[in-house]
């Protein structure tokens, strides 16, 4: 589950902003066939304009709707609301949980684990923490990490830090059986190389078949393939965010005739201009 290619999926809307299940149903039919897992209602899933009764119908409703593994989002700045998610996503049929760093308040190491701590107490499914500190203002530092790699349904790490010497250091120093996925597209490649399972990607919305390639070719030691395939790529990992995650990746998949809608306020649809950018890069990887 924790391994392979795994989009962190949108949620795509209706005309009326209410979420589009038979949407979400179209953009899996898509998905499943190259994907090893999906992570519903997580930041590119908008979950922060989600309200908790949709957060978790979001969650069921891909879990019931797919075979494949599901780690449903389950993030607040709040330990409270966050231990709340966790519960509600577990009996919603997730198989796991990824938790994102509390935001805006800023706790300290401290703080971190006993928050991490307090979830992971009371749920039976695996937990993911989810490290990124440009929109969390924090860092999980590989000191942390290994503290929580020891309770026993802590079992991987999101990291989207962008600093590979600090990825390098959870991979050195955590247990064997502690999975490191990349946060961060264009890393994913760098970061297998230094020993993680995979990545939980945007970009997996809009080319799932190509990030397969670019995984299942550094997994048989292709690396000349796998490096053909991440500079293919790099194009599209780099206009995925030309504006603030999910506006490009939800435009992308309008283009592709997918299911996407407008995102929520305070998120704006994307500009004319950018939005040329990014129909040049799927024209140019024969995705329209």
């Amino acid at each position: 589950m924790f391994e392979g290619v795994i989009p962190a999926m949108v949620t795509p809307f209706k005309e009326d902003f209410s979420v589009d299940y038979e949407g979400i149903a179209r953009n899996l039919d898509c998905l499943e066939k190259y994907v090893n897992a999906l992570v519903p209602a997580g930041t590119t899933g908008e979950a922060a304009t989600l309200s908790y009764e949709e957060h978790i119908e979001v969650v069921r409703y891909v879990a019931e709707t797919s075979k494949l593994p599901v780690i449903g989002g389950a993030g607040s700045n709040s330990t409270r609301e966050a231990l709340y998610l966790a519960k509600e996503v577990e009996k919603a049929g997730a198989d796991a949980a990824m938790l994102v760093t509390p935001y805006y308040n800023k706790p300290n190491q401290e703080g971190l684990y006993q928050h991490y701590k307090t979830v992971a107490s009371e749920v039976s499914i695996p937990i993911i923490v989810y490290n990124v500190p440009s929109r969390t203002g924090i860092n999980t530092t590989p000191e942390l990490v290994r503290r929580l790699a020891e309770i026993d349904n802590i079992v991987a790490i999101k990291e989207a830090s962008g600093n590979l010497k600090q990825i390098s250091e959870i991979i050195r120093t955590t247990p064997d059986d502690f999975a490191l996925l990349s946060g961060d597209d264009f890393l994913t490649l760098p970061i297998l190389c230094l020993g993680g399972t995979g990545v939980i990607s945007v970009a997996a919305n809009v080319a799932p078949h190509l990030m397969k390639e670019m995984y299942e070719a550094f997994k048989k030691g292709d690396m000349k393939k796998a490096v053909e395939m991440h500079h293919k790529l790099t194009p599209l990992f780099d206009v995925l965010f030309i504006d603030t995650n999910p506006i490009p990746v939800k435009k992308a998949l309008e283009l592709m005739g997918l299911a996407a809608g407008k995102p929520r306020l305070p998120l704006v649809e994307l500009s004319e201009d950018k939005t040329e950018k990014v129909r040049q890069v799927l024209k140019n990887l024969e995705l329209i």
